[in-house]
């Protein structure tokens, strides 16, 4: 994802710098709130798990994982360390779980709905890096020509980045906080047989990562999917931000 960018470093250094701070703080924020929040949901709950563990904590060296929250400044994807719980802790175990594991991708929506403020009141233009290569050189020098559009490609990038954290997290395939919201949430007779379907979400979820590449781009199913609902978020949150335009 940055490395495009790094052609114009030369010439908008400070973009290419306003770049790499919102991609940081949108991991900070993104992936250490979204964990922090499973841990101290659990607690508020009665499951005292994630405290031993030293998870109920704002530091992101306790969520953060090494491997995954890197991946985030070159693919625009990423992942932390999961929190551990123990719903059997709490008074109601299913959807004690389903709460729990709401806590998080919630968060990234409320961060992606602060951080777009200033957009939607027109204060800042509506900016974001996930732009083809043909773009990436406009889009860094037009960002650089003042500390508004600085401003608004930072806030935009972290309200595309939580938005789509908190989607793709939604989606209702193991072991993605979406599938333990389904299985809250579904009536018994349709919970027990799709919770017991969780040792091939992993699978799924892979061949539905890779499906593109597969087959060079015909079959995407991810965008398919998460594509509509990110669209109606972004709207929401960022008016404009899909459609990018330097002059």
């Amino acid at each position: 994802m940055l490395l495009r960018y790094v052609s114009v470093l030369g010439e908008a250094p400070m973009a290419f710098v306003i770049l790499i701070a919102a991609f940081a703080f949108s991991l900070l924020v993104g992936l250490a709130f979204h964990e922090f929040m499973h841990a101290y949901t659990a607690d508020r709950l009665g499951d005292p798990t994630p405290r031993r563990f030293g998870r109920l904590t704002l530091d992101p060296r306790a969520h953060l994982d090494p491997i995954g929250s890197t991946l985030i400044f070159f693919i625009g994807f990423g992942w932390a360390r999961p929190v551990p719980v123990n719903p059997m802790n709490t008074r109601n175990p299913t959807s004690a779980m389903a709460t729990i594991a709401a806590a998080g991708p919630l968060t990234n929506l409320a961060v992606a709905g602060l951080a777009g403020v200033p957009i939607r009141l027109g204060l800042v233009p509506p900016l974001h890096p996930f732009v083809g290569t043909g773009l990436a050189e406009p889009l860094a020098r037009y960002a650089a020509q003042s500390p508004d559009n600085m401003l608004g490609l930072f806030l935009g990038t972290v309200v595309l980045l939580n938005v789509l954290l908190a989607v793709f997290n939604l989606l209702p395939v193991a072991p993605l906080d979406g599938f333990r919201v389904a299985v809250g949430l579904l009536p018994p007779e349709l919970a027990r047989p799709f919770a017991s379907a969780e040792r091939w979400g992993p699978g799924i979820l892979m061949l539905l990562i890779f499906a593109p590449f597969l087959t060079g781009g015909a079959v995407n199913p991810l965008y398919s999917v998460l594509g509509p609902p990110i669209a109606l978020l972004l709207d929401l949150f960022a008016p404009g931000i899909g459609r990018l335009s330097f002059g």
